[in-house]
Order: structure tokens, then C-alpha cells, then sequence
């Protein structure tokens, strides 16, 4: 299977090649469609600022929905895609811990508990009326999660993560902090049962992309 190394490649080939697609606000975007890949490193472009990873992650855990509550305060993208309110879709600690959202989180480990081979062990992200919750209030935040898919194989815990769309730079390096928490949470849970080993993230994505303010990691 691919690496992160080889994602980062095809980004500096579709760049040196001028593959360029036009997006919604009329500036140019890297993208590579409907992969598959081991995410393997912490980064694809860029470092990870630890200080705000664990910010947001205490924040997911609190499973609030609203940005004010984002310890040190929200960053500029949190605010842009709020509502009025300060309100989102997006808490993943909401949309996995919560009971609002059938306690997904408990559902896979619970699951495989009893079926150790099961393959229907899914946190459900998203949900169907995400086409009406998205832009209520005036915020814009349709959340780019769909599932996690979890199983047990050959004693290894694998975890695949789906997404619909993931911004290369910053939102591959803090999603992937968050889903790593959860891996391990999910690997210390479960190895009370059974004797297992860890493997990489799988990271499969619709629309993995980098923006025209972010070429200079591709220039660097």
C-alpha cells in the first residue's frame, strides 16, 4: 500500500506539472482523487503544532459543539465555518463518545468484544440530515468524516478512515492526531480481551487536496 512519502510525490508532480483544478473561490487546488494509503508520518507538508492538537483534542473530548469553548480560544477556521453562535457539526469526540450520536465508539468496542472477526465494527460520523445541518444558522460545516471501519486480523487491530475530503497541510496532520488517540484508546480497550498488535492508520479519502496559499510546502 502507499505511504504518506508517496502521497507527498504525486502532490509535487501534479505542482511541477501545473495540474491544477479550479476551486469554488476561484483559486487553484492540488488534488488526488479516491486513494488509499498507510498514514504513516505525523505530517504531510509541514509540522505538527502539538500545543494546538492537544487543545483541540481536550475540546473533543469535552464533546461541545460550540468553537467558544475550544481551550486558548478558536482558530480563524473554526470561526469561518461556525454559526452566528458559535455552533458546528464537527465535535469528532461529540460524534463518537455521545449519546446524541448512539455512542459509536462504544458500539465497535462492544461489537468486537463479542465477534473478534466482525466486520461491522463502524463509528458512524456523519448522518443524512448532515445535507440540512450543514448551513444552519449560517455556519458551513459539512463534516469531511464519514466513518471509521475497525477490525481484527491476524491479531492486528487495523482502523480505516474514511473521508470525503481532507486539506492536505492542516487537516491531514490534526485529524490523523485525533484518530491516532482513538486507535490507541480502542487498542487498550480491546487488549484486555485479546493479544494484539498496532498497524498504521489506513487513510482513504474522495478529495485530498492542497490549496493555492499552501504551494510553498511543495516549493520547500
Amino acid at each position: 500500500m502507499k505511504s504518506v512519502k508517496d502521497i507527498r510525490e504525486t502532490f509535487k508532480n501534479l505542482y511541477r506539472n501545473n495540474e491544477f483544478i479550479i476551486d469554488k473561490s476561484g483559486a487553484k487546488t492540488l488534488e488526488i482523487i479516491g486513494d488509499s494509503y498507510l498514514a504513516d508520518e505525523d505530517v504531510i507538508f509541514g509540522t505538527l503544532n502539538t500545543d494546538y492538537a492537544n487543545r483541540e483534542l481536550e475540546w473533543y473530548l469535552s464533546e461541545s459543539l460550540n468553537v467558544s469553548d475550544i481551550p486558548g480560544g478558536a482558530p480563524t477556521i473554526w470561526k469561518q465555518v461556525s454559526s452566528k453562535d458559535g455552533f458546528i457539526n464537527s465535535n469528532y469526540g461529540w460524534c463518537i463518545f455521545s449519546s446524541d450520536n448512539n455512542y459509536q465508539y462504544q458500539n465497535v468496542l462492544s461489537e468486537l468484544k463479542r465477534h473478534k472477526d466482525s466486520r461491522r465494527a463502524l463509528m458512524i460520523y456523519t448522518r443524512p440530515e448532515m445535507w440540512k445541518d450543514y448551513n444552519k444558522d449560517g455556519m458551513s460545516d459539512f463534516m469531511c468524516t464519514s466513518t471509521v471501519h475497525v477490525l481484527i486480523r491476524n491479531d492486528t487491530l487495523i482502523y480505516i478512515v474514511n473521508q470525503r475530503s481532507c486539506d492536505a497541510v492542516y487537516g491531514y496532520k490534526n485529524d490523523m492526531f485525533w484518530h491516532r488517540y482513538v486507535y490507541n484508546k480502542l487498542f487498550d480497550d480491546l487488549s484486555k480481551y485479546y493479544h494484539l498488535e498496532k498497524s498504521p492508520i489506513i487513510h482513504q479519502v474522495g478529495s485530498l487536496h492542497v490549496y493555492e496559499r499552501h504551494f510553498k510546502f511543495l516549493e520547500d
